[in-house]
């Protein structure tokens, strides 16, 4: 049996595709239900059984026989202003699912985040706590937890992997309303308008974007190397700028304008302007599979966003 918490989120669901490609459907699928279009994600999935977020906590010794957990659930929000429920959330929770998993000798395998890294003034080294100054709630959360496995490295009886997920794109994130990535937010807008808008300055916003097909390979491969324990960025090494990735998405709308908006007060000393995943300790453990260059990647999401299925797997 596996578990996959935020199983049916943008990248839980997708693992949960990826899990069933390798041949595994005894999976356990965690959520927190709140939004009943998010199961749309869980179409065409293969698994065990849904469980509520709350009501996996209350029953983890019903889960005692699990071969690995995939963490992926949290609150995602960045803009997210209740501190006590990003503690409660994706802090505590992770604590006592970690320190279950421990106790029941279970791979842990979670979802940290590049934003722990804030402006990256000093790298993006997922080996140096001088690199991390988080620069919001949901950031400061993620590197709190990260913390937390750090200090506990020497004592864990089974692997522990937290994955830095940097700019993650791709299917299945329909349900993440602000929180999408910009990919699928010109494609909304050049639907609704014929045109995307670009924020002022945005060749000067470069960041590191990543499949979510990556991402997933990341964790799987993880998974089948169980002698590895460590916290890894996760992201293609790469970086290219918002603007290129707006040209990207309207080159697929043949009939599209590009229109340039002031950027906005309230992300202002809160927005990453560069983010690039530094993969040398990846790569030294083993890892060697390319990532998708962004000139590959986002033509192909947004050619799937206006099929049929319109960005669903």
């Amino acid at each position: 049996m596996l578990i996959v918490t935020g199983g049916a989120g943008f990248i839980g669901s997708n693992l949960v595709h990826a899990l069933n490609r390798a041949g595994r459907s005894d999976i356990i699928v965690v959520d927190d239900c709140k939004d009943a279009d998010a199961f749309r994600n869980l179409n065409r999935c293969d698994f065990l059984d849904l469980v509520a977020s709350d009501d996996f906590i209350q029953r983890l010794d019903d889960f005692a026989d699990c071969e690995g957990v995939f963490h992926q659930g949290a609150i995602s929000a960045t803009t997210e202003k209740d501190g006590r429920a990003l503690l409660r959330n994706n802090i505590e929770t992770s604590k006592r699912l970690l320190a279950w998993a421990q106790a029941k000798a279970i791979p842990f395998l979670y979802a940290s985040s590049a934003s722990v890294y804030g402006n990256g003034d000093d790298g993006f080294r997922d080996d140096d706590p001088r690199c991390e100054y988080p620069l919001n709630g949901y950031a400061f959360s993620k590197w709190c937890f990260d913390r937390h496995v750090r200090r506990l490295a020497g004592t864990f009886r089974s692997p522990v992997v937290g994955l830095r997920y940097f700019n993650v794109y791709g299917r299945q994130e329909w349900h993440k309303g602000g929180m999408c990535s910009p990919v699928l937010h010109f494609h909304r807008q050049i639907a609704a308008e014929g045109r995307l808008k670009l924020f002022a300055g945005s060749d000067g916003f470069r960041r590191d974007f990543v499949t979510v097909e990556d991402c997933c390979a990341v964790n799987l491969w993880f998974w089948t190397h169980p002698q590895i324990s460590g916290i890894f960025n996760c992201g293609t090494g790469q970086v290219a700028s918002f603007a290129e990735v707006a040209h990207l998405v309207a080159a697929e709308h043949p009939q599209a304008r590009i229109e340039e908006v002031p950027f906005p007060d309230h992300l202002k000393g809160k927005y990453q302007a560069y983010t690039c995943a530094d993969l040398t300790r990846l790569r030294a453990v083993g890892y060697e599979a390319p990532f998708t260059p962004v000139s590959m990647g986002v033509p192909a999401y947004a050619r799937a966003l206006k099929g049929p299925t319109g960005g669903y797997l």
